[in-house]
């Protein structure tokens, strides 16, 4: 634990130090840009992006020992990644708009293909005389031990532009991502603003194959989106709260790897962002399930507690368990089920009620007004007192519940 808290805090060396904060900013960078992948409901576009990087990864591999070069130039892995995860993305535009394929089939085809020739690309340099061929592997889960400064550097400058560009972004994505066809009618390009998309999607993907990898870094991109709409309704609070998931996830990440260095930072940056997520789904207030929960049990209780309170208006024994529990802890009933002072004026209210609702639909033909009555609406929400009054007058006097009218607790 002293070791974790001392790499959360810097203290772990400056390598350590340079893998947290770099994998912070792409983290940060991933939730924002996956955030519109997922509201547009694109998510396996990220997937085809990753895979699609691979064979640029040996291309470029390739071309820089041909000019002379060991081949193992960051910037130039970088570039040609970025090359073939475009050509892979366009070529899945096209054939979902120009074919009868839909656009998974198109993602899969592509994913399958690209990632296929980027093996036997990685094959054929690992048979290579010349250039430096070991750690190549490394693009397919990420190798943060051996970050260097400029490394950093390059994530950090892509991963601000891509933020920058998704924030600029941001007004026409959203409209593309609820509702395409109003967008298209405003003057959006609905096709441009998916490629954009799709091509933020593209340069954090670039940018975290150095940290996590070509397969990790689809997680990095969709897992904060998903955990973030646990938390709000708000598109713009997605965005800012993936983003905050995503560099927590990488930060956190990168420390527990630091301080156990037997464990690999991409998939630990992962498996953080999955524990964000699964207590997210448990316990996000609005909604989680924890809290899917209790408003079912508060429905269930006030149900209950409704029947509960016709059943002693009416003088008929509970037999319910639960509901002669719900009316006892709320202090309706004593202990031998004989009504409180409270439970009798609570259920004389809830007979009057019922007549009262039965005089509203006969007296309304508004069905937006009398349509409104489930049974646990207060009809002091729906009608004013006037017209409360007038149901009252046209009732008669309020019947008053006595207590030997009712009887009897659960057995």
């Amino acid at each position: 634990m002293s070791a974790f808290l001392n790499a959360l805090l810097l203290g772990a060396g400056y390598n350590a130090a340079l893998v947290a904060i770099g994998a912070a900013l792409l983290g940060f960078a991933a939730g924002a840009a996956g955030t519109f992948l997922f509201l547009r409901k694109r998510a396996l576009v990220s997937d085809a992006v990753a895979h699609a990087t691979l064979p640029g990864v040996g291309i470029a591999f390739i071309v820089m020992v041909l000019f002379g070069s060991e081949g193992r130039s960051l910037i130039g892995l970088l570039l040609g990644s970025a090359v073939t995860a475009a050509i892979g993305l366009v070529i899945v535009e096209w054939m979902a708009r120009r074919t009868r394929l839909s656009e998974d089939a198109a993602i899969g085809a592509v994913l399958s293909v690209f990632f296929g020739i980027g093996i036997v690309l990685l094959t054929v340099i690992q048979s290579m005389s010349s250039g430096r061929q070991a750690g190549l592997e490394s693009f397919l889960l990420g190798s943060t031990a051996g970050m260097l400064y400029q490394d950093a550097i390059i994530i950090a400058v892509g991963g601000s532009l891509t933020v920058l560009a998704t924030f600029v972004l941001r007004r026409p994505m959203t409209l593309v991502a609820f509702d395409a066809e109003f967008a298209a009618a405003s003057g959006y390009s609905v096709r441009q603003i998916d490629l954009a998309t799709m091509g933020l999607v593209m340069a954090v993907t670039v940018v975290g194959l150095k940290v996590v990898g070509l397969i990790l870094i689809v997680a990095l991109l969709i897992i904060p989106a998903v955990t973030a709409r646990f938390w709000t309704n708000r598109s713009e609070n997605v965005l800012w709260i993936a983003s905050g998931v995503g560099a927590c996830s990488g930060y956190v990440g990168a420390a527990i790897s630091a301080s156990a260095p037997a464990l690999p930072t991409g998939p630990i940056i992962v498996l953080v962002s999955a524990a964000i997520f699964v207590f997210s789904l448990f316990f996000a207030p609005a909604r989680g399930v924890a809290a899917a929960l209790y408003r079912h049990w508060k429905f269930q209780r006030r149900v209950h507690l409704r029947q509960g309170l016709l059943e002693l208006a009416r003088g008929e024994p509970i037999f319910d368990t639960f509901t002669w529990r719900t009316l006892r802890r709320a202090g309706l009933i004593r202990r031998d089920g004989v009504a409180t002072d409270a439970g009798r004026a609570q259920a004389a209210k809830a007979a009057r009620d019922e007549c009262r609702w039965d005089i509203a639909r006969k007296a309304h033909q508004d069905t937006a007004l009398t349509g409104r009555y489930d049974g646990l609406t207060p009809i002091e929400e729906v009608f004013t007192p006037d017209e409360i009054a007038e149901f009252d007058r046209l009732i008669g006097g309020p019947r008053i519940v006595r207590p030997g009218d009712h009887q009897g607790a659960p057995a």
